[in-house]
């Protein structure tokens, strides 16, 4: 799909992305993205907060929790395995 495309009908971009399908977004006939569907059923926000309260964590969301992890984001940019935090 062109950059257009995506912004123009976002709600089809979405449905192709519920039926499983990944969207190759272009611009100039040049690939600039792809969009994938999550893999798995995800967590809410809330559940992560609940989870990270129970491991005892105290992190508090301020003013600079986004730049925080941007930098955390930054610093690590090789995949994690996210099955050993649960």
């Amino acid at each position: 799909m062109t950059e257009a495309d995506v912004s123009k009908d976002f709600s089809a971009v979405l449905e192709k992305l519920k039926s499983g399908a990944e969207i190759l977004v272009e611009q100039d006939h040049r690939p600039v993205a792809v969009i994938r569907p999550v893999k798995g059923p995800g967590r809410l926000l809330s559940e992560s907060i609940a989870l990270a309260e129970a491991h005892g964590s105290t992190v508090t969301l301020d003013d600079a929790f986004g730049q925080d992890l941007e930098d955390i984001i930054e610093g690590h940019r090789e995949p994690l395995d996210g099955s050993r935090w649960d």
